[in-house]
C-alpha cells in the first residue's frame, strides 16, 4: 500500500525542480537565485505572521475582545493575499516557493509563540516584533531586488508588503499608546 503522502499514479519522491534550483524564464533577468533565496525567506515569515494573526484572533480575551479580534482577523486576510503575491513572485523568478506550515517553521525568524493563551498586550507586543522582523527583511530584500535590476520583485517588497505591514504595525501600536506596555519585553 501507497503512503497516503505520495499521490496515486506517481514515483514516490519525484520532483520536477528541485528547491533551490531556478528555471530560466524570459523575463529579462539573470542569476535571481539570491532574490528567490530572499523572497522566500521573506514568505517564510510571512506565512508565520499571518499564522500569529489567526492563533490571536482565536485566543484573544478581555475588554479589548471585539476590536481586536476582527483586527486580527483583518490583518490575517492581508498577510493571506501578501503571501500569495510573494509566493507567486517566486514562481515567476523561476523558483519554487515554500509552501506548507513545516516548511515555513524551519526557516522563519520569527519565534514560535506558547500554545497558551496570551494577555491582549503581550498578543500585539509579539505580534509587533514579529513585523519589525518581517519589515527589516522586506527593506533589506528590497535593496538587494534593486541591485539585481528586479524591479518587479522591488515593486512587490516596498508597494504591497513594507506598506502592508507598517500600516499594521500602526495599528496595533495605537492599543498601546499611552501605556508602559509598548517598551516591555515580551517576558515581563
Amino acid at each position: 500500500m501507497k503512503p497516503i503522502s505520495e499521490p496515486a499514479g506517481s514515483e514516490p519522491g519525484t520532483e520536477v525542480q528541485p528547491y533551490g534550483a531556478a528555471v530560466m524564464r524570459p523575463i529579462g533577468l539573470h542569476h535571481v537565485e539570491p532574490i528567490i533565496e530572499m523572497l522566500n525567506q521573506i514568505l517564510a515569515d510571512a506565512l508565520t505572521l499571518r499564522d500569529l494573526y489567526k492563533k490571536h484572533h482565536w485566543q484573544v480575551s478581555g475588554p479589548t475582545f471585539y476590536q481586536l479580534h476582527l483586527l486580527f482577523d483583518k490583518h490575517h486576510q492581508q498577510l493571506e493575499g501578501l503571501v500569495d503575491l510573494i509566493a507567486e513572485r517566486i514562481q515567476i523568478l523561476g523558483g519554487v516557493s515554500i509552501a506548507m506550515g513545516a516548511d515555513a517553521s524551519e526557516l522563519t525568524s520569527i519565534l514560535r509563540p506558547p500554545i497558551a493563551r496570551e494577555t491582549p498586550a503581550a498578543q500585539i507586543k509579539r505580534l509587533l516584533v514579529a513585523h519589525e522582523i518581517l519589515i527589516r527583511a522586506v527593506r533589506e530584500g528590497a535593496e538587494l531586488a534593486a541591485e539585481h535590476g528586479d524591479d518587479g520583485s522591488n515593486d512587490l517588497l516596498i508597494g504591497a508588503v513594507l506598506r502592508t505591514n507598517e500600516m499594521q504595525v500602526w495599528f496595533l501600536s495605537e492599543h498601546l499608546a499611552g501605556t508602559n506596555a509598548l517598551h516591555e519585553s515580551l517576558t515581563d
